[in-house]
């Protein structure tokens, strides 16, 4: 058994209501953690020195929950910073290019795909997220989908089976054709090394009757439900989402009254990716409106290297606060808590006991300073539980 002991903590933030509160947060704190779960949180001054093997003093700093970031793509190779630039300078976002990556990703060897997603990895432990989902959805054949998913599955247990992404060039003329490989052989190949199915439910990627066909072939199999939906206008996605009792439904940037009553009204969480409206400039989705209907909001980096290359989930806070109507502390529970109920686990997100021990010191007196201090590195130390 070992056991740690974390003092001199200006402000912990629990999430849990026996605290101060439904935020649960302490002043002059401690944390013991045994065995990488959390067994106390409580007043410096009562902290158990006896029952600890190590003492980590923070000398006054913020200590959070990690980061649960419920949306990634961090499988690819290329790059698409001339498309970047292009869209900055007045070509809008479409979802064509994904075409380009997929090109790029099915001529890379597993090797130069497994050191780059190791890079990846590395950058969100940097920046404080210490559980994180990753999507297939960059090869779009049997064989690439199952090798982007066992190259996921290496790093994280939250793997996303994608191959919904977009209809592949081969297939242009024949989308019922592709859906029939992806709900087959595709699937066949790809439910063994995911935990989780998605759908692009779009305009110029798939219809909400193509959409419920492979969710619903997914579900058969055992695979949780995940949807793209309502980025690029107004859809049916976020309707197919809450019929299917999907864990979340992400983007959400256009969405009716309709949209958000049925997401108050249910289990499915409202995925709110504002790295992408920032690298699109689409308008940012309301994290008010959907909170003050009731609904459950996650943040997200959807970090990709088309419509948002971001790993940081400290800027995803930052601009939610500035631009989706969030306070600070709403905006920190929707990048932790909400995630974990994006990917419907209750062992993280949160710092109550029994929780896994992944703590994020701030080099900042109070979580305040994520959106107060955007862009500055906060992110004093990271501990990730091996429980």
């Amino acid at each position: 058994m070992s056991a740690l002991l974390v003092t001199g903590i200006g402000e912990l933030v629990t999430f849990d209501p026996a605290h101060a509160g439904p935020d649960g947060v302490l002043h002059d704190a401690a944390l013991l953690a045994v065995d990488g779960r959390v067994a106390w949180t409580g007043p410096t001054a009562a902290a158990p020195h006896q029952d600890a093997d190590e003492v980590l003093d923070v000398d006054g700093a913020a200590v959070i929950p990690g980061f649960v970031d419920a949306h990634t793509h961090l499988v690819f190779a290329g790059d698409r910073a001339a498309e970047f630039e292009a869209r900055m300078e007045g070509r809008p976002y479409t979802a064509g290019g994904i075409r380009s990556t997929v090109a790029a990703t099915r001529a890379a060897t597993d090797e130069e795909l497994r050191r780059r997603l190791g890079r990846f990895v590395a950058e969100l432990h940097a920046q404080g997220t210490t559980t994180f989902e990753v999507k297939s959805g960059y090869g779009l054949t049997v064989e690439d989908e199952e090798r982007l998913l066992r190259l996921a599955g290496e790093v994280t247990a939250e793997t996303t089976f994608l191959g919904a992404h977009v209809v592949p060039p081969e297939f242009a003329d024949e989308p019922e054709a592709y859906v029939d490989l992806v709900v087959g052989p595709m699937l066949d190949a790809c439910a063994p090394h995911a935990r989780w199915i998605d759908v692009f439910c779009e305009r110029g990627a798939f219809s909400v009757e193509q959409s419920r066909r492979i969710l619903t072939a997914g579900a058969a199999r055992g695979l949780g439900v995940r949807v793209h939906a309502s980025q690029l206008g107004p859809g049916e996605g976020v309707a197919l989402a809450v019929e299917l009792d999907a864990a979340s439904v992400d983007h959400c940037t256009y969405l009716t009254d309709d949209d958000v009553e049925r997401l108050a009204a249910s289990n499915t969480v409202a995925g709110l990716l504002p790295g992408v409206e920032f690298s699109t400039r689409h308008p940012y989705p309301s994290g008010r409106r959907l909170l003050d209907a009731g609904a459950t909001i996650a943040l997200a980096s959807d970090c990709n290297p088309g419509s948002s290359f971001t790993s940081s989930m400290p800027f995803c806070v930052a601009l939610a606060v500035r631009e989706m109507g969030l306070t600070p502390m709403e905006a920190l529970r929707a990048a932790t808590l909400g995630g974990a109920a994006a990917l419907r686990r209750d062992d993280v997100g949160h710092l109550r006991p029994g929780a896994r021990a992944d703590l994020v010191v701030l080099d900042a007196p109070s979580h305040i300073h994520l959106a107060y201090r955007p862009g500055v590195p906060l992110v004093a130390r990271t501990l990730r539980s091996a429980a």
